[in-house]
């Protein structure tokens, strides 16, 4: 596999069960994600599983894309990944979620690799409006993964305080 273009690490106070379950729902990434927004399954698939697609809906200002994505790693509570492509079936990317057990929670790592071909990265960007592409990645793995804490954390400390009553 290529070198990484982009990832970011965080630290989260909520089993790792909690935080896998969360990006391995397209619905509740949608909610988590910067460009990404929503998603709806094709061909038969109704959960997240190796080998399931689901057609992404994706926006950044006024644009709109859809692409392609098939769930390449399922490993609950550890690893999540998908690999994603254009409407006619060019490589885009892949996107990848790795969880580590802590002692208070766990450590999760967003990655993405860019895979389009050299030409196709030119219209890409004009259609996206995204020329620095890795750096917007990074942004936005900063700012999905923010999210996931958020959401991980608050829905952990729920259940706790649920348990606790």
């Amino acid at each position: 596999m290529t070198q990484r273009s982009a990832t970011g690490k965080i630290a989260i106070a909520a089993p790792p069960e909690r935080v896998y379950a969360l990006v391995s729902d397209p619905g509740a990434l949608a909610d988590m994600a910067e460009e990404y927004e929503g998603h709806r399954w094709v061909g038969g698939a109704k959960e997240p599983a190796v080998g399931a697609k689901f057609r992404g809906r994706n926006r950044r200002g006024f644009r709109r894309w859809s692409t392609l994505s098939t769930i390449t790693d399922a490993d609950e509570g550890k690893r999540f990944a998908f690999e994603v492509t254009t409407f006619a079936g060019l490589p885009v990317s892949r996107w990848q979620y790795d969880i580590e057990a802590t002692d208070d929670g766990c450590v999760a790592v967003e990655s993405t690799w860019d895979r389009r071909p050299a030409w196709l990265r030119g219209p890409t960007s004009l259609f996206t409006g995204v020329w620095k592409r890795d750096d917007a990645n990074r942004a936005n793995i900063a700012a999905t993964l923010a999210r996931l804490k958020a959401a991980a954390e608050s829905a952990h400390s729920t259940n706790r305080d649920q348990n606790s009553i």
